[in-house]
């Protein structure tokens, strides 16, 4: 079950928000250094984690689930949040240069069928990069922060779920070694806490980062998924019961 949108933002707003958002922000910039020219989505509740990447790619966009929600984003501007089906995304096929998923596949009741969208919609360059609670982690066992909701993941069982949908991990970071606190003095010394948590103790960060790619060679010995009969929303003459019709 997806925390809700509102919660989401209002976490985000405080200041242990604030705080985890530059923590996990600065270790995306790590695995993606430059993304000049790209085209980059982010699934979940990814908005905070995408300002950094606003005036580097050439496109970012933030979905958010429907059962989640969605926000306007960014707070000025032209909005670049849309809300969407995880599992029908709104995108044409390899579309995509980079996904990120955060707050999402830990929530979704069908991880399976998110990734395989993902897949789909993901250039046959491209990379995803997850965000997911560790399972061995104080984070997952917090519901205080969005990353104490849903299923947290050990390093092997994000792995295996990745390869069987056609994902090969590439790279593995943890992040977030400070108890989920808001004591001032946790945050004041949380990038500190972070390097040293990366030395020594790195089984028991709060969440794992992992970047994948798109497995292209298995293609043909996997069977051919059925098609996914997609809704488009067409416009008819108004009438007084009706405005829009779907047609299927």
């Amino acid at each position: 079950m997806y925390p809700d949108v509102i919660d989401l933002n209002d976490f985000y707003d405080s200041q242990l928000g604030n705080a985890i958002c530059q923590i996990v922000a600065r270790h995306m910039s790590e695995i993606w250094p430059d993304v000049k020219g790209l085209r980059l989505v982010g699934v979940g509740f990814a908005a905070p984690y995408l300002e950094q990447f606003r005036g580097q790619a050439d496109r970012v966009i933030a979905i958010m689930p429907a059962a989640q929600g969605v926000i306007r984003w960014p707070r000025h501007g032209p909005a670049l949040a849309t809300l969407a089906d995880e599992y029908e995304l709104p995108l044409p096929d390899e579309s995509i240069d980079r996904v990120v998923l955060i707050h999402t596949l830990e929530n979704t009741e069908h991880a399976g069928a998110l990734l395989r969208e993902i897949w789909r919609v993901m250039t046959a360059d491209g990379r995803l990069l997850i965000v997911v609670p560790n399972r061995r982690g104080l984070w997952a066992r917090s519901e205080r922060t969005p990353f104490g909701h849903g299923r947290p993941f050990t390093g092997r069982q994000i792995n295996r779920l990745l390869q069987d949908c056609m994902f090969s991990p590439l790279r593995k970071r943890a992040a977030l070694f400070m108890p989920p606190s808001q004591l001032n003095f946790l945050l004041r010394f949380a990038l500190q806490i972070e390097r040293w948590g990366g030395r020594w103790w790195r089984n028991f960060g709060g969440v794992r980062l992992v970047e994948a790619s798109k497995q292209i060679y298995r293609l043909n010995t996997i069977k051919s998924a059925r098609r996914v009969r997609r809704r488009v929303m067409l416009p008819v003459p108004a009438t007084s019961h009706t405005r829009w019709s779907p047609k299927i």
